[in-house]
């Protein structure tokens, strides 16, 4: 599986400021950006400079900025779009046109026909401006598109000679990575150009889908930091990262995985949100444990309940003890920790009155101390 070769497109700087409060200002901007670029990834998309004018001044800031990883802006299949977007200096265009009935209908009113001539008029006319820019050619909503209307685009465009990639996007979040691996494969054999996939979460595909246009062959993933972005957002960075992890830890070895909590915290700061509870990696239960079973299993081996190692991303576990699912094994590990010395029969009776106690209701790592501490006489 080409797991090994991948470029991760930051979205959070256009697709995140599509997310119901994922409004960020200059400063802010560049705090991503920095983080972002620190933490490793090879491009941040921006919103486009057409959005606004801020828009088009914040991009110019972040091009400017000195950063490692390339800028790009994402812009519609408009001559005037690419004019002001080349404008800018980013070192790259992610262009895009709907292909699906609803959006040939209802966005642009153009047939494939259309679609086709109007992307050889733009794509030539940038790379006539920009001979050396990075420049990619997207259909969206692919997954409501006809697979006909489909090849007959990205067949016409990747034969102009003009784009360094092809975007396939998942734009509602309906796709199945059945689907994902078919179509990604189809481009990579027919084309032979790099092929990158934006995904929505709408129906919770979204990384099964991007893993599954990489396992096709797909060569550049988008993502948003916590998966913030338009609806319920796309494939977020810590999601995609926590599963290629679990596939192979090398996979994510050249990002700098310890700068993900930070970062996680930044944007749901920035957003004003919590970071929720079962959010990969970061969030509040990621590494904790509490079944007396599991409990016992952790202790002597992590790796026995812990796909993802907690110290890799500057995280650590906690043994829940003080509930009425405890083992007296994490109750013998507590005691351990507080430098006590109990026999096996004193930590089993603690335990069971540590349940007595739970059932009425949970009790504080405190009580459960101040009950092993007068155990031991202390």
């Amino acid at each position: 599986m080409p797991f090994d070769h991948y470029h991760i497109i930051e979205s959070t700087l256009r697709e995140g400021e599509q997310f119901s409060t994922g409004t960020f200002t200059t400063g802010e901007k560049l705090e991503i950006a920095g983080a972002l670029d620190n933490f490793g990834v090879e491009m941040i998309e921006m919103t486009s400079p057409c959005a606004s004018p801020q828009s088009e001044a914040d991009i110019r800031t972040i091009v400017d900025a000195g950063l490692k990883a390339r800028i790009l802006t994402h812009i519609r299949c408009n001559k005037n779009d690419a004019i002001r977007a080349l404008a800018t200096g980013v070192a790259g265009l992610d262009i895009v046109i709907g292909t699906s009935p609803q959006l040939m209908q209802h966005s642009h009113g153009k047939n494939i026909r259309q679609i086709i001539d109007l992307a050889g008029e733009v794509l030539s006319f940038v790379r006539e401006q920009a001979p050396d820019i990075v420049l990619r050619f997207s259909t969206e909503d692919t997954f409501r598109s006809s697979e006909s209307d489909l090849l007959r685009v990205y067949l016409a465009v990747a034969q102009m000679g003009y784009v360094n990639r092809l975007g396939v996007a998942d734009t509602v979040g309906v796709a199945l990575p059945t689907q994902v691996y078919n179509m990604v494969h189809q481009l990579v054999r027919l084309t032979g150009l790099d092929v990158e996939f934006h995904g929505h979460n709408d129906s919770g595909c979204a990384i099964a889908n991007a893993c599954a246009a990489l396992e096709a062959g797909a060569t550049h993933i988008d993502t948003t930091v916590l998966g913030i972005g338009e609806r319920n957002g796309i494939t977020s960075l810590g999601g995609l990262v926590a599963r290629l992890y679990t596939i192979n830890r090398d996979y994510v070895r050249k990002y700098n995985l310890r700068l993900l909590p930070q970062i996680d915290q930044m944007i749901a700061d920035m957003c004003g949100i919590a970071i929720p509870f079962n959010n990969y990696i970061t969030g509040s239960s990621a590494f904790i444990h509490k079944a007396g079973i599991h409990a016992k299993a952790v202790l002597a081996d992590p790796t026995t309940y812990e796909i993802l190692q907690p110290d890799d991303f500057g995280l650590t576990r906690e043994v829940a003890i003080g509930h009425r699912l405890t083992g007296w094994n994490a109750i013998r590990d507590r005691s351990r920790m507080l430098g006590l010395t109990l026999d096996d029969s004193t930590i089993k009776a603690i335990t069971l009155d540590v349940k007595r106690r739970a059932d009425a209701r949970p009790l504080a790592l405190a009580e459960i101390d101040v009950l092993l501490r007068a155990a031991a006489g202390v």
